[in-house]
């Protein structure tokens, strides 16, 4: 519907001026970033204006009445304020940025403001300015000339003077670095930060290096650049499956074979899952007759099985997906996530075999789960019995990643090192890495946290700082950095509050003194994900855009999913099941085999341990190729890290997330918290 647009709006002087002073107009734009010539522009004076619902008539509970201001100049710029609890995005070029309350900004001809983030779109066309100049965001607009965006820079640096200390610096870089009457901007900081504003964009993958990588889900709501070479769950649970192993801590069987009606086909599935028992019984009324449920043993109290994954089997081989999403709606739709797949071929009949370090630790992992075993008949291919022993069956001598995974117990002598942050450590021993990455920082990035202490987190960081440089040494001890949302991040994020629910961490656990120096924002501008809140769970070691080795996990930051050494670190006590894949910067001879589609691939079972693997360079989505940055030899491999590196502190200001406080400020909904979220299609679960 249009948002009809009343003439009248309040100014600084009352009266409204006469139309000399008019500096500029608001143009409303339809969703597809085009004047909609039927609704009347809003102009803009010199001085103060107040936009809000005085300015646009819509019973929209988000707009105040004074939403936003505007200060105009007679150059045509404008310093904005926001007044409003909710946050304004304010498009320039390439650049999109959110503006909370209180915070301001500048715009110039041309710009889009977004009076609700994704809604209300108006574009500030100054009298002077071209009216027909392409809309930012638009695919003209990306056509803009370099020389354009430039002069765009310089006009709102005239403004920025209510900048913060921080913006005022790197506006201080970018003045140094032009130079008069040259249309090349040079490589400063703040040109590189806007050049990869919208990173995620130039994000394309070949067949043949999906295993090297992973993706990130798609989000509804986010513009349609944000979702590039994301997926869906349809994206991956497709083709001819004779039979599926569904592993989970929530299931949603309704909405499931709702969103993906090619499962209800699927001959047998065996789901593997966390539920307890109010959930469960419906489960059990809403399946497939052929479904089997499996809730593996917990033996120690307050575990959890966590771990998310799908192994698909086919015709021609076997699909492992390894993820982050629980099987409900708002996990695949509205959250932060990530997920890695690779296929395997069936194993050549006859053919001796050698194992190789992923087969062992996935055997190892679905023995653990204790699934009792059943038959299966897959057409053409004969009467196989499902148990771990099965899954030996493929060849796995290409595979990409290491397996990290923990399974509860209490894990003593050539068990210690098999699971949890001990696996890791172990992995990460095997390895040699560039020697950039000495003492070079960590990240730990998730959605929930654990009661944890000092001694522990220095456990833990002990395992992540683990590897040798190329001279032979130890890297070194890593400085961690948590990634967290604040409570204004989930505040204005795309679900309100509802976002917290997911983001499960009481008071007790967060207001921790000691936690304070770790606390890092949640900021993914470059991948249109800062309103959606992450449920993603990822671990890296970096140095600046590089990455020595990158962790997609569902392992939470808790004791409870990586373990803690016990009695003279001789047994390492873990509670939960989760499973990750530790992604290494070396490359095997991956065949780019699809168990999907059809291709000529060269036969490469023989590949083994014993097979060198080619050295790559794992970079995130910002980084820049130049002459001093990589071996002309490596090839690059770019992972779609959602969050910005390096990680940017918490100030003073910022209030890490817990869901049992109470919120008052209402959220983007009008909602305040505590309230009710519904998670599954049938609430009365």
């Amino acid at each position: 519907a249009h948002a009809a647009v009343k003439l009248s709006h309040g100014t600084a002087s009352g009266p409204v001026p006469p139309a000399p002073s008019i500096i500029s107009y608001l143009v409303f734009l339809n969703e597809k970033y085009e004047e909609d010539t039927e609704v009347p522009q809003i102009p803009i004076f010199r001085g103060l204006n107040f936009i809000g619902r005085n300015s646009i008539s819509v019973s929209e509970k988000r707009l105040s009445r004074k939403h936003l201001t505007l200060t105009a100049s007679p150059n045509g710029s404008a310093s904005l304020v926001v007044e409003g609890n909710n946050p304004v995005v304010v498009n320039s070029g390439s650049n999109r940025k959110k503006l909370y309350s209180r915070e301001n900004g500048t715009i110039c001809d041309g710009d889009v403001i977004e009076l609700i983030p994704g809604h209300y779109f108006f574009k500030y066309v100054t009298l002077g300015g071209d009216k027909n100049m392409p809309v930012s965001g638009s695919n003209n607009g990306r056509e803009t000339g370099e020389s354009d965006a430039l002069s765009r820079k310089r006009l709102r640096q005239t403004c920025e003077t209510d900048a913060s200390e921080k913006n005022s610096k790197i506006l201080d870089m970018e003045k140094k670095s032009k130079v008069e009457g040259s249309n090349k901007v040079t490589g400063s900081s703040l040109s590189k930060r806007d050049c990869n504003e919208e990173a995620i964009r130039q994000f394309h993958v070949s067949v043949d290096n999906l295993p090297l990588t992973f993706r990130l889900l798609s989000v509804q709501g986010l513009p349609q650049w944000a979702n590039t070479s994301c997926v869906s769950i349809r994206d991956v649970i497709q083709g001819d499956i004779l039979f599926a192993v569904l592993s989970n801590y929530m299931v949603d069987m309704d909405w499931l074979l709702a969103a993906c009606p090619l499962l209800a086909k699927v001959p047998q599935v065996l789901v593997v899952h966390g539920e307890g028992d109010g959930t469960l019984d419906h489960m059990k009324r809403s399946k497939p007759a052929s479904w089997i449920l499996h809730k593996p043993p917990l033996p120690i109290s307050f575990g959890t099985h966590h771990s998310k994954a799908m192994l698909l089997v086919y015709p021609r081989g076997v699909r492992i997906i390894v993820h982050t999403a629980n099987l409900i709606h708002v996990d695949w739709n509205n959250k932060s996530q990530g997920l890695w797949m690779q296929d395997f071929p069936w194993k050549e009949p006859n053919k001796p075999s050698r194992g190789c370090a992923f087969e062992n630790d996935l055997i190892d992992y679905l023995g653990a789960l204790k699934w009792r075993e059943f038959s299966v008949s897959l057409p053409a291919l004969g009467s196989f019995t499902i148990n771990s022993s099965f899954f030996k069956k493929f060849d796995y001598s290409n595979a990409e990643v290491r397996l990290i995974a923990s399974v509860p117990g209490y894990h003593t002598g050539n068990n210690l090192k098999k699971w949890g942050h001990m696996k890791l450590r172990t992995a990460l021993q095997e390895c040699t890495f560039d020697r950039e990455f000495k003492r070079s920082p960590l990240v730990y990035q998730f959605s929930s946290l654990g009661s944890l202490d000092e001694k522990w987190m220095a456990e833990l960081a002990a395992s992540m700082s683990s590897g040798l440089s190329e001279d032979k040494t130890p890297l070194g001890p890593g400085e961690p950095l948590i990634v967290w949302p604040s409570v204004e991040d989930v505040r204005c994020s795309l679900e309100g509050y509802a976002a917290g629910n997911a983001v499960p961490s009481p008071l007790k656990n967060v207001e921790k003194a000691f936690l304070k120096k770790y606390w890092a924002k949640w900021k993914a501008s470059h991948t249109g994900r800062c309103r959606a809140m992450p449920h993603i769970k990822t671990y890296t070691r970096y140095n600046d855009q590089k990455l020595a080795w990158f962790l997609l996990t569902s392992a939470n930051l808790s004791k409870a999913a990586w373990g803690a050494l016990q009695k003279n670190n001789s047994q390492l006590m873990i509670r939960s099941y989760e499973l990750g894949v530790l992604i290494l910067p070396f490359k095997r001879r991956s065949s780019g085999f699809s168990c999907t589609t059809r291709k000529i691939v060269e036969n490469n079972c023989e590949s083994s341990e014993n097979s060198k693997a080619q050295k790559v360079e794992l970079v995130t989505l910002n980084w820049q190729r130049s002459s001093n940055t990589v071996s002309s030899s490596d090839e690059v491999i770019k992972l779609p890290v959602p969050y910005e590196l390096p990680p940017q502190p918490y100030t003073s200001e910022d209030v890490p997330w817990s869901w049992d406080r109470k919120y008052y400020k209402k959220d983007v909904y009008g909602q305040v918290w505590p309230r009710q979220v519904q998670l599954y299609s049938n609430q009365n679960l």
